[in-house]
């Protein structure tokens, strides 16, 4: 393991990877295991959330199994500056940090996603860009702002966000050999319904294996006022396979295989999955799916300070089938192509190097970690009536070199140095080549400074500063559109769209200051307080939209996209925990303001000003955790009337009992009822209402020899 610097980290990195190797009871986390204790692995040497320079949440095990997760977005209800936007459709997932990223095409290529360290990403109009099953992951990290391109990769405007599917070591105890855990959950809002079943062994030492295979339905739900929220059917089908083989002298070398598959199939869905209701576009059937594997080599280098290493090979593939439209009298090159049968897919294959070293000397205690990634992506996409000229293919092939450093002094100052130079090349396919595309090539900088002060036991400040540049997608470079008629204006057209091929990359810096406390024996002995503050401030130049399109009897065409816009997005978050043998509290509150320089109004994708807070309690003899969770938001108005809304009141309940003696030893039941009061509302990134009251039930059955 990674140290992360200083006395006071080491004592709680251990502290944490005991947990974590354990598995967190109740009991673990009355001792102070909060969500700012808890290792970020994503973020160089290893530390607690804490105790880095930089807005981290992580979620564990536990965590997702209380939220009876839908979706991933499910997931971030109570992480600050974090929203899933789009709609609550298993197929419109979307992620929002700080303000950045939406369900129009291009956008989500500002917040990087990862799954097991491999990159995911989609784009199709409407129709959302994540199709994992939230019952495949143990873990997510989400690092918030620019800071993490050092690591992940270029245009990580808004922030990463890294999910980690589960190990065979989650269920094994040491000496163990082998453990089923069986799983069924229901919710009362669209009827769902899901089971699971995970089988873990270890045949010999060194020698693990995961197998886990889960299936959920759920009709369509309805919305606080009973109206159903069309197209939020669904049958989903997951699995995971897994395998790590540990070796070496003191077995400090590593080799894991994974692959995992998600399929989804929606039958009469909403063609405008990320769109609202039912318009234009009507309905049409949806099958998904979305594969990933990983090969990853691990040297920790035990007794070598020059070595850690880990070498990552992997392979993504998504796609979405869409047949049978409602509406499907109206495809046709130069109508709505979109209303054809379709398929898109992305085909990515990565290959990342990294090394951490560690030295040092007098005073200094330092690491340094240093990678190269190499990654091509090949996007496809046609219809019935051919290539898709809004949906054009091509492929996107990076080359990076990265380095961060770690420098940490006696006296509690940290420094966090980083910088990664990338080279994009992009290839547009036959038919965007024949309609103008050329091949394009950019080179992104993406430096960071980031510092922490420890000012004693309890409190600390720090600050960064960090910039990054976002290449234009394929959509963005090689997207075309013929001229199209303007209604009740016979012989007036919009337009044609060329490809946008003097496009410059979107450049954004931001500046974070922030302090934090970490306190023990604050009201009563054992219990604990976590708390940090963030400000930050970014500014956006050179940000990519769509053209403004002239009219007439014959107007002259123009790129599809343009550099338009320059944006400043500013704001504050806190996170907070108290945690003691018998209470807890959480708190999550996030505050974003912004400003698009041309207009002088908000930007479309601002969420609301949100608070989250958490009240709950423990009766450790009985194995029972019980509280209640109340969300706020305030109304805002931004420059889209669709993501503009009034402020809403949601009030969740929830029951945890984990008997740990008796013939229920081993059963876990989790209760919940979320939309408390059934209130009727709508999350401004969102363009269908909310769902409605649900009754929630989760049960969980562990053998284990």
């Amino acid at each position: 393991m990674r140290s992360g610097g200083g006395c006071r980290v080491r004592l709680i990195c251990g502290a944490a990877a005991a947990a974590l190797l354990a598995g967190e009871s109740a009991a673990q986390e009355a001792t102070g295991a909060t969500p700012l204790g808890r290792l970020v692995l994503g973020a160089g040497a290893e530390k607690v959330a804490i105790d880095t320079p930089q807005a981290v949440t992580v979620l564990e095990q536990e965590d997702i199994d209380r939220e009876q997760p839908r979706t991933a977005g499910d997931l971030f209800d109570s992480v600050p500056g974090v929203q899933a936007g789009g709609s609550s459709r298993v197929t419109g997932e979307t992620f929002n940090i700080r303000g950045i990223g939406n369900a129009e095409p291009a956008s989500q290529s500002r917040v990087v996603v990862n799954v097991d360290g491999t990159p995911k990403f989609f784009e199709q109009y409407r129709t959302g860009t994540f199709f994992g099953d939230p019952a495949l992951y143990k873990r997510v990290e989400v690092l918030r702002g620019p800071a993490s391109s050092t690591l992940y990769g270029s245009g990580a405007i808004g922030g990463v966000i890294n999910f980690t599917t589960k190990d065979a070591a989650d269920f094994l105890a040491p000496g163990e050999t082998g453990a089923l855990r069986f799983s069924g959950d229901y919710a009362s809002n669209g009827d769902g319904a899901g089971g699971g079943v995970i089988f873990a062994t270890r045949p010999r030492e060194g020698a693990e294996f995961l197998f886990a295979l889960n299936r959920d339905t759920s009709g369509d739900i309805e919305d606080g006022d009973g109206a159903t929220l069309p197209g939020t059917d669904f049958d989903r089908l997951s699995g995971l396979v897994k395998g790590t083989f540990r070796f070496g002298e003191v077995q400090d070398q590593a080799l894991r295989l994974s692959y995992s598959r998600t399929e989804g199939d929606q039958e009469d869905t909403t063609v405008d999955q990320t769109g609202g209701s039912i318009g234009f576009s009507g309905t049409a059937d949806f099958k998904t799916r979305d594969e990933t594997a990983v090969v990853a080599y691990s040297h920790a280098g035990a007794g070598n300070p020059w070595l850690d290493l880990e070498v990552t090979l992997s392979w993504s593939d998504t796609e979405v089938v869409k047949d049978d439209f409602s509406n499907a009298f109206a495809c046709g090159l130069g109508r709505a192509q979109i209303l054809c049968d379709n398929e898109a897919a992305y085909e990515t294959v990565t290959l990342k190097a990294e090394n951490t070293v560690a030295f040092g000397g007098g005073a200094w205690e330092n690491y340094l970690t240093f990678g190269a990634q190499l990654s091509e992506q090949e996007r496809t996409a046609t219809s019935s009536e051919g290539p898709m000229d809004f949906h054009p293919e091509g492929t996107d092939t990076r080359a990076a070199l990265y380095a961060q450093g770690e420098f940490i002094h006696e006296s509690g100052l940290t420094l966090i140095p980083g910088l990664r130079l990338e080279r994009i090349e992009q290839e547009p396919g036959a038919a965007a080549a024949a309609a103008g595309g050329q091949d394009e090539s950019f080179t992104a900088v993406s430096p960071k400074i980031a510092a922490l002060y420890e000012v004693n036991e309890r409190w600390s400040v720090f600050g960064s500063l960090a910039r990054t540049e976002r290449a234009p997608t394929l959509d963005e470079l090689y997207s075309t559109q013929g001229s199209t008629p303007v209604r009740g204006a016979p012989g007036t057209f919009l337009s044609a769209r060329q490809p946008s091929l003097a496009l410059d990359p979107e450049t954004a810096t931001t500046a974070e200051l922030g302090f934090a406390y970490a306190g023990r024996d604050v009201l009563a002995q054992g219990d604990s307080l976590e708390a940090k503050v963030t400000a930050f401030h970014n500014a956006i130049d050179d940000l990519i939209g769509t053209t403004p399109r002239a009219t007439g009897p014959n107007p002259a065409p123009v790129p599809y996209f343009s550099n338009i816009d320059e944006a400043r997005i500013w704001g504050a978050e806190l996170e907070a925990a108290y945690d003691a043998e018998r209470w807890f509290s959480r708190a999550a509150y996030a505050l974003v303001r912004s400003e698009d320089e041309a207009t002088g109004e908000t930007l479309t994708d601002t969420p609301a000003d949100t608070l989250a807070l958490t009240l709950g309690g423990r009766m450790p003899e009985h194995g029972l955790r019980y509280g209640w969770r109340g969300t706020w938001a305030a109304d805002i108005t931004t420059e889209f009337d669709a993501t503009s809304a009034d402020g809403y009141v949601t009030h969740d309940l929830f029951l945890d009992w984990t008997p740990e003696r008796g013939p229920l030893e081993g059963v876990t039941v989790n209760l919940a009822v979320e939309n408390l009061t059934d209130a009727s509302y709508r999350p401004n990134l969102q363009l269908d209402e909310a769902p409605g009251r649900s009754f929630k039930v989760a049960l969980t059955r562990e053998f284990s020899w």
